[in-house]
C-alpha cells in the first residue's frame, strides 16, 4: 500500500484525493495547501491529516507525493520531493518557464526517482483507442491530425492573469496529446490567437481563441483548435486522417438518447466540463502511476514529455505574438548553450 501526500487542496487536488482514496493500492495520509482550512477539510474527508508541504516531503514514511499546487511552485516541489527519495505525480505544466523546467529535469535525473506529469487525456478511453488504432496501422500512414478543444466558458480573469497564457494553460494538453498520437514532436509551430470571447482576457495580455498548425519532419500536419467558449458544452474531439481511412474520437455526451422525427434528429449535448468528461481518465492516470511505482516500471508520461509540451507552448506563444512560424529547435537553443 503506497502512502501518499497530496500537495494542493483546490479543485484539481480534490479530484486527485478521491482517486487516491478509491485505489486499492494507495492511501491518502497527508494534505497540504497554502489555505490551511482547505487542507484540513480535504484531509478530514479522506481520513488524512493536514500538514505543511515541507513536512510531507521530509516524512520518510510517505512514499510518493501528488503535486496539485499553483504552477509556479511545481519545479521547486518536484526537486524537493525527488531529492527526498519520493516518487512524484505533478499536474501540468511542469513550469511556466521553459528554462526552469529544463533545469528541473536535469536536477531530477540525478535522483533516479520517477516523475510523472499529469496529462490525463492520454488515459481517456476514446483517445487511447484512437492511439492504438493508429499504431496498429488501421488507417495506414497517419497524415493529418485534428484536435478540437473548446471550454464551455472562460475561467475567472484572476486565473487568466496567473495561468501563463492559453497556450501554456489550455493548449498544452493538446500539445501533449498530439505528441502522444503522432509518436513524435513537430519541427515547426505556427499559431494565431485573438480575444473574441471576453475583452478582459485581452486586457490581461492573453487570448481566448486560437489555432495552432504543426508540421513534422516527414510531412505530417497537426492542427489544434481552441476556444474558451462553446455554449453547448465541453467540446473534445480528435480526428486522424490516414492513407487508408479516418479515425475519430467523438464527444462524450450527457446521455445516449437520440430522438429522430420528421423534424430532424436530436441528441444530448456534450458533458459540461472536464470533471464530468475526464473522471475516468483521472482514475486511470492514477492507476498507471501506482502500477509504475509498485513495479519499478517506467511512468507512462515522463518529465521529458512535460518539457516537450511546454516547449511547444512557448513556440506557439512566440508565433502568435510575431505572426511568424517558429522552429522548435529555436526554442531550445537558449537553454542548450
Amino acid at each position: 500500500m503506497l502512502r501518499i501526500g497530496l500537495l494542493g487542496a483546490g479543485r484539481i487536488g480534490t479530484v486527485h484525493a478521491q482517486a487516491i482514496s478509491d485505489h486499492p493500492d494507495s492511501t491518502l495520509v497527508a494534505v497540504s495547501d497554502a489555505m490551511a482550512d482547505a487542507a484540513a477539510r480535504l484531509a478530514q474527508a479522506h481520513g488524512a491529516v493536514a500538514r505543511t508541504s515541507e513536512d510531507i516531503i521530509a516524512d520518510p514514511d510517505i512514499d510518493a507525493v501528488l503535486i496539485a499546487t499553483p504552477t509556479d511552485t511545481h519545479s521547486d516541489l518536484i526537486e524537493a520531493a525527488t531529492a527526498a527519495r519520493k516518487a512524484v505525480l505533478c499536474e501540468k505544466p511542469v513550469d511556466l518557464d521553459l528554462n526552469r523546467a529544463l533545469a528541473s529535469q536535469q536536477a531530477v535525473a540525478g535522483t533516479g526517482q520517477p516523475v510523472m506529469i499529469g496529462f490525463n487525456r492520454r488515459f481517456d478511453p476514446g483517445f487511447g483507442a484512437l492511439k492504438s488504432a493508429v499504431q496498429s496501422g488501421e488507417i495506414g500512414s497517419p497524415e493529418l491530425l485534428s484536435i478540437t478543444s473548446f471550454d464551455p466558458a472562460p475561467p475567472p480573469i484572476s486565473y487568466v492573469k496567473v495561468s501563463g497564457g492559453l497556450f501554456r494553460d489550455m493548449t498544452i494538453h493538446d500539445f501533449d496529446l498530439a505528441n502522444f498520437i503522432m509518436g513524435d514532436v513537430p519541427v515547426t509551430v505556427s499559431a494565431v490567437g485573438t480575444s473574441t470571447v471576453d475583452p478582459a482576457i485581452a486586457e490581461a495580455g492573453d487570448v481566448d481563441t486560437a489555432v495552432v498548425t504543426m508540421t513534422y519532419k516527414d510531412g505530417r500536419i497537426a492542427v489544434i483548435k481552441n476556444s474558451r467558449r462553446a455554449v453547448y458544452g465541453y467540446d473534445q474531439r480528435v480526428e486522424v486522417l490516414g492513407s487508408g481511412g479516418l479515425l475519430q474520437a467523438r464527444n462524450v455526451l450527457e446521455n445516449n438518447l437520440v430522438k429522430s422525427t420528421a423534424d430532424g434528429v436530436i441528441s444530448a449535448k456534450p458533458t459540461y466540463f472536464f470533471l464530468e468528461r475526464y473522471m475516468p481518465a483521472y482514475r486511470a492516470e492514477w492507476d498507471a502511476f501506482v502500477t509504475a511505482v509498485k513495479t519499478g516500471s517506467a511512468v507512462p508520461v515522463t518529465l521529458e514529455d512535460g518539457v516537450a509540451a511546454l516547449a511547444l507552448a512557448e513556440a506557439a506563444t512566440r508565433s502568435a505574438r510575431t505572426g511568424i512560424p517558429v522552429k522548435l529547435e529555436e526554442i531550445l537553443k537558449p537553454v542548450a548553450k
